[in-house]
């Protein structure tokens, strides 16, 4: 078995995730329609394309020169002595006049430097294993620029004196947030699997909560003979009191998988669900110490860590590879020392084997980079509006509509719960109503009521917006709940160089508040975060808009250097908020401030405005830092920033 090839080729199946192969939805449909095609290269052009090579030009004549070698040795001590030969194969002096010992000495300066053609081969498997495998993880390229045997990596740049560089600076980072959609698998006996989100109890506006894990829904398994599918339906959120306990304060995911392990497979009686049954035991592969996986083992792991992890889109994988395969043949294949000891005639043969595993790597990276394009295209692809509502003042709508709105009553429950108001009180002028006279009469008294179209029928939503001329010039303020990558894409078109200030309040990526990240770049990942969204939100602006952001200790000072290279005609303004919390630091210590940045353009900062006087200040805006606005300190909290013109 020649296991550098086979080492190499589980490697490649790796990086064209072949382990999802039989997922049948989204980017896998795609990649299941290449991988015959990538399956036969990896089994049969690769290793034929290298043989091919290996056979030919001077790496042919090396190996041949091997084999001659050989057997002039065999000679020698067939022919002369067992011992005519010490332990580094040098001839001993007596036996260098005879003829055998003249054609040993001749091959073996001829072979000088050469290798065997198994030799030969598993140098370039090997190499080729090497590079690739360093730039991939858990299902992403991550740069990793290597630079020599001595120094570990190198950083490219263009002469800056100062350069802030970070190891994701040229992916795309994908919020793992939209990744809570369901899960499907086809079994090898026809079965379908289907994972079914039923509901995600997921973290808010940064405000970061219990820790949350997906759990199965085990009395709620259900199993279609008819249609040949099996439906696991999962919830993801905190665990309960008695779960905590259940399943340990270490590792809690991976007890939650092992039980249903246990507990999904009994849901499915043997005599009615027998096929089900079969398809969630059924051998999946095995671990690299022989332990056999099942298919619902394997896909449990898979659903939960894409569900957890972040993920990362190359922006350019084909020139990061290519340009990364040329510097590793460089400074890795290409050895001075060896070339120099072999001599000039060994020359050819290293740069022949530079051209072996550049191609073949060079086919990879092309295999590589149409599913990473495809990827790409999808997540710059500027996204469909699932559902649009609009939210509107009672005082506005013609009092026609009146009546479907006091039968609305998931309209009035939600001004209950916002505004505990009381429509059914009755007074002087409601005393003997019905309720729906009642609830018209509540409404001609508070036009300021704010009225949701998402608590109606689409067709009343349709006759009371056609009722307003120019809708778009009556909206004053505009709502969007999306990934915040794909929603400022979408306003783009719209608003691109209109808005007058952006404010941000990123995750702060401190301890307590800590961004989901798959790799070790805690840092970097949010950096690629934060990266390509003001690379969007910058073509918002106009020319004198401002970017505000908030920020804390944790990323205040590399936060400062992605602002002067997204905005380095800007001028940065930082400034110390002082608040009262306590512990978002860490166990021991809390800082007593966030930081706030100021990102001005030049058509401000060059006005040189006068500062208003305290006196004319104003207070009623005043962000609440816990209670520390409904005290006096807070005018020491508050920071204003007037422009005002000569």
């Amino acid at each position: 078995m020649n296991k550098p090839l086979t080492k190499f080729q589980e490697l490649l199946r790796d990086l064209f995730q072949f382990d999802c192969a039989d997922l049948d939805f989204g980017i896998y449909r795609i990649m299941n329609h290449k991988r015959d095609v990538v399956e036969k290269f990896i089994k049969e052009t690769l290793p034929k394309a290298v043989a091919e090579e290996l056979d030919r030009g001077a790496l042919a004549e090396q190996s041949e020169a091997v084999k001659e070698l050989e057997a002039a040795k065999k000679k020698v001590l067939e022919g002369l002595a067992e011992d005519a030969l010490d332990a580094e194969g040098n001839l001993v002096e007596k036996y260098r006049d005879t003829k055998a010992g003249k054609e040993y000495l001749e091959a073996r300066a001829k072979s000088t430097g050469s290798r065997t053609c198994d030799a030969l081969e598993a140098a370039v498997y090997n190499h080729l294993y090497a590079f690739f495998s360093r730039y991939y993880q858990d299902g992403d390229f991550i740069s990793k620029r290597r630079y020599s045997k001595r120094e570990r990596y190198a950083i490219p740049y263009n002469g800056e004196e100062v350069y802030l560089y970070w190891a994701n600076h040229d992916q795309y980072y994908v919020k793992t947030a939209e990744y809570f959609t369901d899960y499907a698998f086809a079994a090898p006996n026809g079965v379908g699997v289907h994972f079914k989100l039923q509901a995600a109890d997921v973290e808010q506006n940064n405000v970061k909560g219990e820790k949350r894990f997906f759990l199965p829904r085990l009395a709620e398994v259900a199993w279609d003979e008819a249609g040949g599918n099996l439906v696991i339906p999962f919830d993801y959120r905190p665990l309960t009191e008695q779960e905590n306990i259940a399943y340990g304060q270490k590792n809690q995911q991976e007890a939650i998988i092992v039980k249903a392990l246990e507990g999904i497979p009994k849901r499915l009686s043997p005599k009615t669900a027998g096929l089900a049954l079969a398809a969630l035991t059924a051998e999946r592969r095995r671990t690299s110490d022989g332990e056999p996986v099942t298919f619902l083992e394997h896909h449990l792991r898979q659903y939960t860590r894409r569900n957890t992890s972040d993920f990362f889109i190359h922006k350019d994988l084909k020139g990061f590879l290519s340009r990364e395969l040329d510097f590793y043949l460089k400074n890795e294949v290409l050895s001075l020392d060896e070339m120099e000891a072999s001599g000039e005639d060994r020359a050819e043969g290293w740069f022949q084997t530079m051209r072996v595993i550049k191609a073949v790597g060079g086919r990879i990276i092309e295999f590589l980079h149409q599913i990473e394009e495809f990827q790409k295209m999808l997540w710059e692809k500027r996204k469909f509006v699932t559902e649009t509502g609009y939210c509107i003042t009672v005082g506005n709508i013609d009092e026609s509509f009146y009546p479907e709105i006091a039968a609305c009553d998931a309209q009035w429950d939600e001004w209950n719960t916002l505004f505990h108001i009381d429509e059914e009180k009755s007074d002087l002028f409601t005393s003997g109503k019905s309720k729906k006279d009642k609830r018209i009469a509540f409404l001609k008294s508070h036009p300021t009521l704010v009225l949701d179209t998402r608590h109606f029928e689409r067709d009343f939503a349709d006759r009371l917006l056609s009722g307003f001329d120019d809708l778009d010039e009556m909206t004053d303020g505009l709502l969007i709940r999306s990934e915040n990558f794909q929603a400022l894409n979408l306003l783009l078109e719209k608003y691109s160089g209109k808005v007058n200030c952006i404010y941000l309040d990123p995750p702060y990526n401190s301890k307590t508040t800590e961004i989901l990240y798959k790799n070790n770049y805690k840092h970097s990942s949010w950096l690629s975060l934060m990266n390509n969204r003001l690379a969007v939100s910058k073509h918002l602006t106009a020319l004198t808009g401002s970017h505000v952001i908030a920020i804390d200790e944790n990323e205040q000072e590399v936060l400062g250097r992605l602002l002067l290279m997204q905005f380095p005609e800007h001028e940065r303004v930082c400034i110390a908020v002082v608040h009262n919390k306590k512990g978002i630091q860490g166990d021991y210590f809390s800082y007593s401030h966030d930081y706030a940045y100021f990102c001005i353009p030049p058509t401000l900062s060059e006005t040189h405005g006068k500062p208003i006087p305290e006196s004319e200040w104003e207070y009623d805006n005043l962000r609440k830092w816990g209670r520390e606005s409904e005290r006096e300190t807070a005018r020491n909290c508050f920071y204003p920033i007037y422009v005002e013109g000569d």
